[in-house]
């Protein structure tokens, strides 16, 4: 039994968490209506569904903001909505978060293949709903940014178009990408993150075998191979400390598509692990707002190459000290790992589900030794 001590330090450190990438269920603000579980497949999976959120007083067809959320391709769930927390709906927009299968019910395509399902659905149904179908935004974090980034460099491969509304393009006109991963081999030999070349990882799970064993998948994943001129502006967005997802799968892809002439802002927070407090500042969601606003709203077609640089805010004494005083990983191992595996499942964890996110870095739904000493020294 965990004592009521430590359980007061998990409530502690689930409250210092970053709200705004929590998984729990949105607050609902007035003033929208919503639109819950909408199936996006007939007769589809049970993830195939998504939520719609509206703006009550609505004038005119809005601009379309869609998230698509992160966890490793094999955990998530479209309930957190960042951008409806953020204020998106009373903005102006209509704002839409989308469930799509993990990698433990189908590997890769999949995942691609329901994010443009979705979108092609908010297209034939646009009219209904009052969206202006030549402005979609996608938004996404981690797994999530991959995805994102993916279907702003996918819009005319075909190959990932498969069921209903084919008549409805799946192209979006803007992409925020938040620390997704790219090149999986550049991300696999990268020193630091060779555990991610493993079998067990969420990159073999999502392709069905190691990268190694997957090369043509490998390639086929990669947002990077699908780049053509045409392909939208984008925005990207990572952190220089991040243990998860090296730095250099943003830097590649914004290499990338400056080559071909697409425009892109890639945005290095100095200090920021794999989101966190470093993505929670007034001057992230003021870019980010800016970069949806101009491509969406006001239909700014510059084309850039820019880079730029921020510093994450200092972490409160309150979440270090925190850190500092929890117990050692192998006392929580004595007291909560049943199956006396060296790790801590998402059943065997007693603490609130915010902060078994936090810790679970790679996302595979463990908490090893080594992402429970990344936390203590506040890397994540």
């Amino acid at each position: 039994m965990i004592s009521s001590w430590l359980r007061r330090l998990f409530l502690l450190a689930a409250l210092c968490a970053p709200a705004a990438f929590a998984q729990g269920p949105a607050r609902l603000p007035e003033g929208l209506e919503a639109h819950r579980d909408l199936a996006y497949v007939d007769n589809g999976h049970e993830r195939h569904k998504l939520d719609l959120y509206l703006p009550k007083q609505a004038k005119g067809p809005l601009p379309v903001l869609i998230w698509v959320h992160g966890g490793g391709w094999q955990n998530g769930s479209k309930d957190g909505c960042p951008p409806l927390r953020a204020g998106y709906v009373e903005r102006g927009y209509a704002v839409a978060s989308l469930n799509y299968r993990l990698s433990g019910h189908a590997v890769f395509p999949a995942q691609i293949e329901d994010c443009k399902a979705a979108i092609r659905w908010l297209r034939a149904h646009a009219e209904k709903f009052g969206l202006d179908p030549q402005r979609f935004g996608v938004w996404g974090s981690s797994a999530g940014g991959h995805l994102v980034a993916l279907l702003g460099t996918s819009g005319e491969v075909k190959a990932f178009d498969v069921g209903a509304h084919l008549d409805q393009s799946s192209a979006v006109q803007a992409v925020c990408d938040y620390y997704g991963p790219t090149d999986f081999f550049a991300f696999v030999t990268t020193k630091g993150y060779e555990s991610h070349a493993a079998a067990t990882a969420p990159e073999a799970k999502l392709l069905g075998g190691t990268v190694e064993e997957k090369p043509e998948l490998a390639k086929r994943v990669n947002p990077i191979t699908h780049i053509t001129p045409d392909d939208p502006p984008f925005l990207i967005v990572h952190g220089d400390r991040d243990p998860v997802v090296p730095l250099n799968q943003s830097q590649l892809l914004f290499e990338a598509l400056t080559k071909a002439g697409v425009s892109a802002h890639f945005h290095t927070i100095e200090g920021a692990a794999h989101g966190g407090a470093g993505f929670t500042g007034e001057d992230i969601a003021s870019m980010v707002a800016g970069f949806f606003d101009a491509r969406l709203r006001q239909r700014d077609t510059t084309v850039e190459a820019r880079t730029s640089r921020s510093k994450a805010a200092a972490e409160s004494p309150t979440t270090r000290s925190g850190r500092e005083g929890a117990p050692d990983f192998a006392r929580l191992l004595e007291r909560a790992d049943t199956n006396r595996d060296g790790k801590l499942s998402r059943d065997e964890f007693r603490g609130p589900g915010p902060l078994f996110e936090r810790l679970d870095g790679n996302r595979d739904g463990f908490i090893t030794r080594d992402e429970d000493a990344a936390w203590r020294a506040g890397r994540r």
